[in-house]
């Protein structure tokens, strides 16, 4: 098995928990030889452990490229709308190309960048890591093996869990879709591309409602603070407190991702000064906070999806029904039950989650993507998630936002992509 090397754009949560850790696994698939990150620590901590030279080391994603191509991939980690110029860049010079989702927050960057990966002939994969855990797979090959007859419908719902909304998506970095990406495209086109996958045909149709509802200014209690450290006189009893939620000791589950400094002074210090220990009343996130998608399919088949922060879990729930048979399951217990019309039987299938938080996905991802690169010469696959695989499911973001941002009109993705895109 032939060593690939990698340049890592970007060395926040995902470069140092899923990429940074598969190379020291499985050194003998892959290697950093360059890291591009603007904070030092983070830099530096990612250099040392992949023992990247000095010259290889960098503070801008710009400067990765000063050298030419230097590596047989690159990964790209940075924020959303610093994903598409380093694509293409990246292309351009010969890398294949692991990239975050979503593709861009620009629905012609997008197609650009899925015709800019045909016309260089690079892989570009983009990183819809639920087709990669067993959950979602097994629950594809009941599919193809004809257990449900033809699908009528699919609900699906992401509960993001109050967690996850108020650190990302209100507080952090993915709070404002003018600095990053609208909620149904930085959350959930995961959500919207395993629809899409199941359903396997083209969506036509999409109408959606969702508002920022409750995380807002005039919901602040009274006695509240502009941050939970500040003498907030009902911080003990919110259960959106920055400091329940970041002074969780021994491991800090989420403060490693507001600070390297994960010392009791250091966590302390974050909360004063950084945007994570704010009220999740005073903040400037406009992301909403729930939201509905109808989706109707070539066939006349249909689908429903609710997102939803205002949850206590993080889990991801999916009924699939259809002329032979039913699928109902549960991401976060990994298993699904397989009913069959016909015989009466009841199927109970487990799944192996364990592994990373998208179900035991992001590794097999990984591994498939440099399987894909190895044997891209002799086939020149694009792969599970590829760029052109993935566009379908950004449309259906994109048409959604639209859709809801227009009280809940009817939108043909045909029509979108007609009148919102001029390519050369």
């Amino acid at each position: 098995m032939r060593q690939l090397t990698a340049v890592l754009l970007g060395a926040g949560s995902r470069g140092r928990y899923i990429y940074g850790p598969y190379a020291e696994k499985f050194p003998n698939e892959l290697k950093f030889v360059a890291v591009a990150e603007p904070d030092e620590e983070r830099r530096t901590k990612f250099a040392g452990i992949h023992g990247i030279a000095p010259d290889r080391v960098y503070d801008s994603w710009e400067k990765a490229f000063e050298q030419g191509r230097i590596a047989d991939i690159m990964i790209i980690c940075t924020l959303d709308r610093m994903h598409y110029v380093p694509a293409m860049t990246a292309m351009e010079l010969g890398y294949h190309v692991l990239l975050e989702k979503p593709m861009s927050p620009s629905l012609e960057e997008c197609i650009r960048l899925e015709r800019a990966s045909h016309k260089y002939r690079r892989l570009l994969a983009v990183t819809h890591v639920l087709r990669y855990s067993p959950f979602w797979s097994g629950i594809k090959k009941c599919i193809a093996d004809g257990e449900l007859g033809t699908i009528g419908t699919i609900q699906l719902t992401e509960n993001v869990g109050y967690p996850h909304m108020t650190h990302s998506y209100v507080r952090g970095n993915w709070r404002n879709s003018a600095e990053t990406s609208p909620m149904i495209l930085a959350k959930s086109c995961h959500d919207l591309d395993i629809i899409s996958w199941l359903m396997d045909q083209p969506c036509t149709g999409v109408s959606s409602f969702g508002s920022l509802l409750h995380f807002r200014e005039e919901n602040a209690p009274a006695g509240s603070t502009a941050r939970c450290i500040d003498g907030c006189e009902v911080e003990r009893e919110c259960a959106f407190s920055a400091l329940k939620m970041y002074i969780q000791p021994p491991h800090h589950p989420w403060a490693r991702y507001m600070t390297n400094d994960l010392s009791q002074e250091g966590i302390l210090t974050a909360l004063r000064e950084g945007p994570f220990g704010r009220c999740v009343y005073r903040c400037d996130n406009n992301v909403v906070d729930h939201q509905v998608v109808n989706l109707v399919f070539e066939n006349g088949a249909n689908a429903s999806f609710i997102m939803s922060g205002l949850t206590q879990s993080g889990t991801r729930r999916v009924q699939i029904m259809g002329t032979q048979g039913e699928i109902i399951g549960d991401m976060d217990k990994g298993a699904f039950t397989l009913y069959r019309y016909v015989t009466g039987e009841q199927v109970e299938i487990r799944c192996n989650v364990e592994g990373d938080g998208h179900g035991g996905g992001d590794e097999r991802m990984v591994a498939s993507f440099l399987r894909g690169v190895r044997g891209f010469d002799s086939n020149p696959s694009q792969g599970l998630t590829s760029a052109t695989a993935s566009l379908q499911s950004h449309l259906m973001a994109f048409a959604s936002e639209h859709s809801r941002l227009n009280d809940g009109m009817a939108v043909k993705l045909a029509d979108l992509y007609r009148t919102e895109v001029v390519l050369a």
